[in-house]
């Protein structure tokens, strides 16, 4: 018997299990499961499945096993193998305690511990941090069969989301683009001269969240709060046009929240931001908490970016004035201010950051399973999808007998023109895709999806569905070239 994690399989992996196999007639390999690797970060590369698949298919091996426990010691002791192989490494410096617990079991029935020889030793975990394989077509079919889902039922999903109403509430930002070209720098002071080419303005914030879902065809409606000022006019005209139905609250002691990025020759080079940052006042909370009391609406989604509506104070009252019944996800972004996405207590879904898990629990130190996993416990919440940027996802949901507690999804991103926004519209599909389904794994691919479509245009745009469906074929094919 042989035991690992066998995360990528290499040339020591394989000279130790033919070695293995040399001193008996059956090699049994165990895995270690997901759930209990909490090595390096990201870990495991290759969901267990997958990994299981990879030895089985090796010649040298007889049969495979998935070991649910967190050490081999129960596996050892019920198999009772002749030989318990172990690499050269774990004998080099002596008898780690763990290899010694495991000697102790071999013992106690006669078997014996061998180790491989070491004349080549090689690392998954350095492999991997060199230079990832792309795995994500494997992996991803991997997760879809394990849970009987289609290409086709991912596309039935969407073929229901035109019939979803929601209510979105949350800050607006209108993100500006300012592109200049850089003309040099003065000679007296380390200053930068632009000249200036062009101004876009995009809707932001809550209000791109909310074009999202009405780019799919869902019924939105917007509760917000807007200035009293051009950029008001402006966010109204762009969400109407855009079938969004807005019923803002208008501060006249407030700007419309504006963040304005200039770019020369594609870089960013400053972000100005023209906003205020006060709670609001007691009446703007009321009018939204009465916005909220007469939805007649499948879901609520909360876009937090810490802009005066959302605080300890108001969280509670703007929670509580949702209707029983209606689905609630939930999104804290805290790129340049304090939310925290735990305020946010037993949500159906929340789709926090690495940065705002560990704002959140105050982790800087935990991998990146055991960390979700924490706040997902911690938040009481249904789902909890996890952003990694370029790395994906992960998500927990309640396990049951037929579904482990968590997945992992690869970006989909073929390339990264503009990450801002990603994440709004990984929010918005999520959130029609759960409604829709039930199903968190639906919902995460989906999600996916929408924020590797977010990534690949410039500017904070809507995604549609067409977009999704095109990239969804592309998804399929390469799956049918690199897989099938």
């Amino acid at each position: 018997m042989c035991h690992g994690t066998f995360d990528l399989v290499h040339p020591g992996h394989i000279r130790h299990l033919m070695y293995a196999k040399s001193k008996a007639d059956i090699l049994i390999t165990s895995l270690t499961c997901d759930a209990h690797i909490a090595k390096a970060n990201f870990r495991p590369f290759v969901p267990q499945d997958l990994r299981a698949m990879n030895l089985a298919a090796l010649e040298v091996v007889d049969y495979v096993m998935v070991d649910e426990n967190p050490t081999p010691i129960d596996t050892i002791a019920f198999l009772q193998p002749d030989f318990f192989a172990k690499g050269y490494e774990y004998s080099k410096d002596g008898l780690h305690p763990k290899t010694r617990e495991e000697l102790k079991v071999l013992e106690s029935y006669g078997g014996e511990l061998i180790f491989t020889p070491g004349d080549i030793v090689y690392s998954s975990s350095l492999l991997l941090e060199s230079g990832p394989p792309k795995l994500s077509a494997e992996k991803l079919v991997t997760l879809m069969e394990s849970e009987g889902i289609t290409f086709d039922g991912l596309r039935k999903a969407l073929d229901d989301f035109d019939r979803i109403r929601v209510h979105v509430l949350g800050d607006t930002i209108v993100d500006s683009h300012t592109y200049c070209s850089l003309i040099g720098a003065t000679a007296k002071t380390p200053t930068f001269s632009v000249k200036y080419e062009r101004k876009v303005d995009f809707v932001g914030g809550a209000g791109v969240v909310a074009k999202h879902l009405r780019k799919t065809g869902a019924a939105v409606t917007l509760s917000t709060v807007l200035g009293e000022d051009p950029l008001k006019d402006f966010v109204l005209n762009d969400l109407a046009t855009s079938g969004v139905e807005c019923g803002p609250c208008v501060d006249h002691t407030r700007p419309t929240t504006q963040k304005n990025v200039f770019i020369a020759d594609g870089y960013r080079m400053l972000k100005v931001d023209r906003l205020d940052n006060r709670p609001i006042s007691d009446k703007t909370l009321e009018q939204l908490c009465d916005s909220l009391t007469s939805s007649h609406v499948d879901a609520v989604l909360f876009s937090d970016f810490r802009h005066g509506i959302f605080s300890s104070q108001t969280i509670p009252h703007l929670t509580s004035a949702i209707p029983g019944g209606i689905f609630r996800a939930a999104d804290s972004q805290v790129a340049s201010r304090w939310g925290n996405i735990l305020e946010f207590q037993g949500f159906d879904l929340i789709t926090p950051n690495e940065r705002e898990a560990r704002f959140a629990l105050g982790d800087q130190d935990s991998v990146i399973r055991p960390l979700a996993y924490t706040l997902y416990m911690k938040a009481k919440c249904k789902v909890l999808m996890l952003k990694l940027g370029d790395r994906g996802l992960v998500t927990y949901r309640a396990p049951s007998e037929d579904v482990r507690s968590f997945f992992t999804i690869d970006s989909f991103a073929e390339r990264v023109v503009d990450p801002v926004g990603a994440g709004d519209a990984l929010l918005a599909y999520a959130t029609l895709a759960l409604v829709a389904t039930q199903s968190p794994v639906i919902a995460s691919i989906l999600g996916a999806m929408a924020a590797a479509v977010a990534c690949e245009h410039e500017g904070n745009l809507p995604v549609s569905l067409e977009q999704i469906l095109e990239k969804l074929q592309a998804v399929e094919r390469q799956v049918r070239y690199e897989y099938v």
